[in-house]
C-alpha cells in the first residue's frame, strides 16, 4: 500500500473502522511463544565455525595430542643425538662459567672443549675470589672451556679443597 492509498479519502473510513476493531482484540497468552518456537524450528540458527571448536571432544583430543607429543619429545630426544656427542643442554648444578675472554671471542670459537683441571688458589685471587694466606698454596678443581688451540676461554669452579 502506498502513501497515496493511505491519504485516499475513500479508504480512510474503512481503515479507521479496521483500526478500531483491531484495538479491541487481544491475542491469547502463549501465542507469541508458540509463534517464536515455530519460527525457530523452521529457521534454525546456523552454528558459526568457532562454536564447532568449543566442543569438549576437541578439547580432550587436543590435550591428549599435546601430552603425546611432549612424551615423544622427552623419550626420543636422547636417541636423536649422534653417538659419542654430549647433549646441547642438561641439568647442571656446578654453576656458571667465568669468562676469561670476551663473549664475542667465545662465540666465534668453532669447537670449544671442556677440560677438567686443578688450578692453584692464587688464580682465584686474580678472578676476584678472596683467599686466606693459610690456604693460598692449595689447589682448586675446575672445568675450563678451551679453544681448539688450547687457549683458555672460561673457567668454572667445581670443588674447593
Amino acid at each position: 500500500m502506498s502513501t497515496y492509498d493511505m491519504n485516499d479519502p475513500l479508504l480512510a473510513s474503512p481503515f479507521d473502522a479496521l483500526r478500531n476493531e483491531l484495538a479491541h482484540l487481544d491475542t491469547p497468552p502463549g501465542v507469541e511463544k508458540e509463534l517464536m518456537q515455530a519460527f525457530a524450528r523452521q529457521f534454525p540458527r546456523k552454528k558459526r565455525w568457532y562454536h564447532m571448536l568449543a566442543n569438549k571432544n576437541w578439547a580432550v583430543a587436543g590435550s591428549v595430542a599435546s601430552v603425546a607429543i611432549a612424551v615423544m619429545v622427552i623419550v626420543l630426544a636422547p636417541h636423536l643425538r649422534a653417538p659419542g656427542t654430549k647433549p646441547f643442554a642438561g641439568f647442571d648444578d656446578d654453576g656458571a662459567f667465568i669468562a676469561l675472554e670476551s663473549l664475542e671471542r667465545i662465540e666465534q670459537e668453532p669447537a670449544p672443549q671442556v677440560v677438567e683441571a686443578e688450578l692453584p688458589r692464587t688464580v682465584l685471587a686474580q678472578l676476584g675470589v678472596p683467599i686466606s694466606p693459610e690456604n693460598a698454596g692449595g689447589s682448586v678443581k675446575a672445568e675450563m672451556l678451551v679453544s681448539g688451540d688450547g687457549q683458555p676461554l672460561a673457567v668454572r669452579l667445581t670443588a674447593i679443597n
